[in-house]
């Protein structure tokens, strides 16, 4: 069963730093592109953003644009989002899914994906 677990998250200042890690159980990463989302309380799941297959094509939401980075290690099965300056806004909680629907800023999961693990939680405070 495909399952993807996210971590890394935590409390941190404005203007602080965070890496999420995004790691697969039971399959690889490398064959697929990988997105990170987020959902603060009482709002929709949004995108943030995305990484092709190869690392070579990478996509983000506009608020995140300059701040955060997305990478792979495909030897460590793994995908990070580096999220730098952070702001209070970037509160919620993260998850990690397969093969997003990446166009320039707009990061939308695939119609109907389900397997959305557990999250991290992201909370940006002071």
């Amino acid at each position: 069963q495909v399952q993807l677990v996210e971590s890394g998250g935590g409390l941190v200042q404005p203007g602080g730093s965070l890496r999420l890690a995004c790691s697969a159980s039971g399959f690889t990463l490398a064959n697929h592109a990988i997105g990170w989302f987020r959902q603060a309380p009482g709002e929709s799941r949004e995108g943030v953003s995305c990484i092709n297959d190869s690392g070579r094509s990478t996509y983000y939401e506009g608020s995140v644009q300059d701040r955060f980075t997305i990478s792979r290690d495909n030897a460590k099965n793994t995908v990070y989002l580096q999220m730098s300056r952070l702001k209070p806004e970037d509160t919620g909680v993260y998850y990690c899914a397969l093969d997003p629907v990446c166009m320039g800023t707009r990061i939308d999961p695939r119609p109907s994906y389900h397997n959305w693990g557990q999250g991290t939680q992201v909370t940006v405070s002071s």
